[in-house]
């Protein structure tokens, strides 16, 4: 596949102005926003707001979207994002299986693809082939000049930055393979490469999903806990994902709070992923929720962060007992602690199994919407 199209123009023309009015046109949604209130949320004049709409209405990203009665004068016409003006790519590649999604310039599934595969006995060109033989039919169905280019999210550690795979966890043979630009190289567009945990943190935080206000854009300060075919956590910290100096962040699933305890793929003992996955294996879902519990009440207590989210396959399965397990922990230590405002609320993350790969093309998408990839 070469998709080298005008799409990737979108990333390369918007100025700082154009992305502010972009972001607004899209938390607006179909009802649309006036100039006038582009101007007033931007703090840029009518003029250069009148300027940027002509420009995104002649590129095919705005559109009339009616008029709307005005508290005085003539009644105002807003504006709106065209949703098929662009598209993004997002794939989640886990350990058994990789998802792949189209999606539009409002986040929206177009369309959906997933397979099964083992990581543990393919090698890095085995699972490029994997992502590509879902990726690709999904691309042919962008609309020519649309495609924007692809989000790969998949276990860590890796080098966010640089797009190369460190010592994944479990295959340590992946370290030092350069996934962004192998996969560039074979897809013809532009590559983002990223943690599963830190995509699907930015793709809940797009969503406004620390106060239920879909589409509001990147809020609040709270952690994603991945439960499935592993454990991690996606921090965001001020509407921003935290990735840390080396993009290292949200190791969460490798701390060790069992001295000696059992063996993990990473090579220590007694770490939280290793005693989550063994309680889940051995059926007992509320003792893994109790140990997920303490590890979120350690990342509270660092933190002070204001929500924990849970997400992940094993959690989508019985969100129940793992929303009300890390709950109780969590009331628990507020309670010894007197802290101020009670305990940090907990609830399932939005999204289900896809969200790892929605985030993943909100990954790119953020290079149009200002909320950074």
């Amino acid at each position: 596949m070469n998709r080298t199209n005008g799409g990737a123009n979108l990333l390369a023309l918007r100025s700082h102005n154009a992305t502010l009015v972009l972001a607004l046109l899209r938390r607006a949604g179909d009802d649309g926003i006036s100039r006038l209130e582009l101007a007033e949320r931007t703090g840029l004049t009518p003029q250069a707001v009148s300027k940027i709409t002509a420009r995104l209405r002649d590129e095919g990203l705005a559109a009339e979207a009616g008029r709307r009665a005005s508290t005085g004068g003539k009644p105002r016409t807003v504006l709106r994002l065209v949703p098929d003006a662009g598209h993004a790519l997002g794939v989640h590649l886990d350990r058994d299986e990789v998802r792949a999604v189209l999606v539009d310039l409002t986040g929206r599934i177009v369309a959906e693809r997933r397979a099964a595969v083992d990581l543990a006995r393919s090698g890095a060109e085995a699972a490029v082939d994997a992502v590509l033989r879902e990726a690709e039919p999904l691309a042919e169905r962008a609309p020519a000049g649309t495609l924007l280019g692809a989000g790969v999210a998949l276990p860590g550690p890796l080098d966010h930055a640089r797009g190369v795979l460190h010592r994944v966890t479990g295959f340590p043979q992946w370290e030092g393979f350069p996934l962004r630009e192998t996969l560039a190289g074979r897809m013809g567009v532009a590559v983002v490469v990223d943690k599963d945990t830190n995509a699907a943190a930015l793709g809940l935080a797009v969503a406004g999903e620390r106060d239920g206000r879909a589409g509001a854009g990147p809020v609040g300060s709270f952690a994603y806990l991945h439960l499935g075919t592993g454990l991690g956590a996606g921090l965001v910290i001020g509407g921003v994902v935290h990735r840390g100096a080396r993009t290292g962040a949200g190791e969460f699933g490798h701390q060790v709070i069992q001295l000696d305890g059992p063996p993990c793929t990473c090579g220590d003992r007694g770490c939280i992923e290793a005693l989550c996955l063994a309680a889940v294996a051995g059926g007992d879902l509320a003792e893994a929720a109790r140990v997920l519990g303490a590890g979120a009440a350690n990342l509270v207590g660092l933190l002070d962060i204001d929500l924990v989210l849970l997400g992940g396959r094993t959690v989508t399965a019985a969100p129940e007992v793992f929303v009300r397990g890390v709950a109780d922990v969590l009331e628990a230590r507020a309670r010894r602690e007197g802290a101020v405002g009670g305990a940090v609320p907990v609830r399932q993350a939005a999204g289900g199994e896809r969200g790892v790969a929605v985030g993943a093309a909100e990954l790119v998408l953020g290079g149009v919407f200002g909320w950074g990839g």
